[in-house]
């Protein structure tokens, strides 16, 4: 069976010494594999689209294990991305975190919207800290993690000040301070991004200044919480955390 699909590039894994096990998150069916049969080649015209973080069209011969791309048409490139170190570590983070995150061939329109949203705004250099933190707490839901941010996760209290709690899965009020010792004391600042973050629409994104200490918090609540609750080990963020500490030295 023939399909035609439009998608971005998230893996690649090379298979021999021409070929390519491409991983392709598309609008119409989510995740799916294809092989990608002399992409290594200098002239082979499945090679441009079969680059990480490539938007396109795609055309593949669908079977029950991977499928055989047989052509490609490329919408955005996403260059300033490719051209960056720094783009490229976020990036790479990004697409690594969402295909860790979903199953083969599990549609979701709405991440890829929010994937293709993210990767522009990131090709055109916006705030890659605040952009990778957006896609983080998007995909909490995606993970099957809801955490509790519009009021007390103990008390259901809607008015501050709030820290949050791991334990409680969420922001605790200052009458339940004493129900998690072990909170993380944050601004309320963070607290309102937080929940900015967790409802925001990418196509209506302004210009988002957050000063580089919230930033931290920002980073820190996110990283604390992927790790209690996500069970995710990822190379690129690894990576991407030597970048940051690099990029704190310059």
């Amino acid at each position: 069976m023939l399909v035609k699909t439009e998608g971005i590039v998230i893996r690649t894994t090379e298979y021999g010494e021409t070929n390519k096990v491409v991983t392709i998150y598309t609008r119409e069916f989510g995740k799916v594999g294809v092989m990608a049969r002399g992409a290594n080649k200098p002239n082979s015209r499945l090679a441009a689209v079969t680059q990480l973080f490539t938007y396109g069209n795609f055309l593949y011969h669908q079977s029950s294990g991977l499928g055989n791309l047989s052509q490609g048409e490329i919408i955005s490139a996403f260059r300033e991305i490719k051209e960056n170190i720094f783009l490229t570590a976020y990036a790479s983070y990004i697409v690594e975190l969402l295909d860790k995150g979903t199953d083969e061939k599990d549609r979701n329109p709405f991440l890829f919207e929010l994937l293709f949203q993210t990767l522009h705004l990131l090709n055109e250099e916006k705030d890659a800290e605040i952009l990778t933190n957006i896609f983080e707490i998007k995909m909490l839901n995606v993970l099957g993690l809801y955490p509790e941010l519009n009021k007390c996760a103990v008390s259901g209290e809607t008015n501050g000040p709030f820290h949050f709690s791991l334990k409680e899965n969420g922001l605790i009020c200052s009458r339940c301070f004493e129900k998690d010792p072990y909170r993380l004391n944050i601004s309320q600042k963070t607290v309102k991004l937080l929940r900015l973050f967790y409802s925001i629409d990418l196509n209506r994104i302004g210009q988002i200044s957050v000063s580089p200490e919230t930033k931290k918090e920002l980073r820190f609540v996110l990283d604390q919480y992927y790790q209690e609750y996500a069970g995710l080990s990822l190379k690129s963020k690894k990576f991407l955390n030597q970048l940051d500490s690099l990029k704190e030295m310059l």
